[in-house]
């Protein structure tokens, strides 16, 4: 664990000392930002395996920093601190590519275990890469090709697919894919997972209303099928 590094970016000095300590004693590797345009300059050029990121910041928003780094391809885990507990707020940072979001007070211990449980999925995921159809999914590099050729995805797409793609011939409820992809204690309706399926299977099936590859089981969710 030593080698993984987290990046917090978060103007309290109190609640930044505090995760830094946490994070060191767990005996990762601790760099801090105090505002939004040291938060962007050190995710660009230190290469973090998880960023915790604040979204009320001086300078540069949490929200406007996550859009930047996702827009220029940077792909590890961003897990949102805030005060805020609106469901747009949270659907807002999740559409925009974060990972995870934690509202302010929250425990250090629940997301020290949030953070340990993104990272290590990363770590089994590292070298896997599922193949279906004409379909090649690279976890490693987070990819989705198709005969060579990348179709896009959202990081949520992407999460949905990688799950249910790696538990293959499974059942699988809306209520478990919430919790593993959006993660715990997020305030979306499991019609967000709904949705995430319904541009999936645009973009792998050849007719969505007749699906090859993601099958609905009613009532409980859905199941993969290579």
């Amino acid at each position: 664990m030593g080698s993984e590094r987290i990046l917090i970016v978060e103007d309290d000095p109190a609640l930044r000392r505090g995760l830094k300590d946490n994070f060191a004693f767990e005996g990762y590797d601790v760099l801090e930002a105090v505002d939004g345009q040291q938060g962007l300059d050190l995710a660009m050029s230190s290469s973090p395996d998880v960023i915790v990121l604040d979204i009320m910041l001086p300078k540069i928003n949490g929200y406007e920093i996550c859009r930047i780094l996702r827009k220029r391809g940077l792909e590890c885990p961003i897990v949102m601190l805030t005060a805020k507990g609106q469901e747009q707020d949270i659907l807002l940072g999740l559409d925009i590519g974060a990972d995870d979001y934690v509202t302010k007070p929250f425990s250090v211990k629940q997301l020290l275990a949030r953070v340990s449980a993104m990272l290590r999925r990363q770590r089994q995921g590292a070298t896997t890469s599922h193949a279906f159809g004409p379909f090649t999914l690279d976890v490693s590099s987070r990819r989705l090709l198709r005969e060579g050729r990348e179709i896009p995805l959202t990081p949520k797409e992407f999460g949905v697919l990688a799950l249910l793609a790696g538990r293959p011939d499974r059942a699988m409820s809306r209520r478990d894919i919430l919790r593993e992809v959006w993660g715990r204690d997020v305030f979306v309706t499991l019609r967000s997972v709904d949705r995430c399926i319904n541009t999936l299977r645009a973009k792998i099936e050849d007719d969505p209303t007749t699906p090859r590859y993601i099958h609905t089981v009613r009532p409980l969710g859905y199941r993969f099928e290579a």
